[in-house]
């Protein structure tokens, strides 16, 4: 089992590890400077939901997000483009496609916003 998968996603802040979780990761608006900014209406109604039930409901991006985070991008593509109808080859189209490429490791900490 990967650290992604096993929910320890390690970030350092002074010395300590603290863990980016999965409900932050899959909402998380963009980043600045070490800190991850976060959609906090969005993971309070999304972030615990796996991938198809996000892609179910057109949630695209968070959907891939928290593929990512789960490890479980087996046949995600196939299931986005059968739900979205956009062409996409492979996992590397939908990290460019989204702008996500990984679950960070050097965040200080996370701001949420609503």
């Amino acid at each position: 089992m990967s650290k992604v998968a096993a929910g320890l996603c390690p970030a350092v802040f002074f010395g300590y590890t603290v863990t980016m979780k999965r409900e932050n990761f899959v909402c998380t608006i963009g980043f600045q400077g070490d800190t991850a900014i976060v959609d906090g209406t969005a993971r309070k109604r999304y972030g615990k939901r796996s991938p198809q039930e996000l892609l179910d409901e057109g949630l695209y991006r968070y959907a891939f997000c928290a593929a990512l985070y789960d490890d479980a991008l087996e046949g995600f593509v196939e299931r986005f483009r059968a739900a979205s109808g956009i062409e996409a080859s492979s996992v590397d189209d939908l990290k460019r496609l989204f702008g996500v490429f990984s679950v960070p490791d050097d965040l200080a900490k996370v701001q949420s916003i609503s």
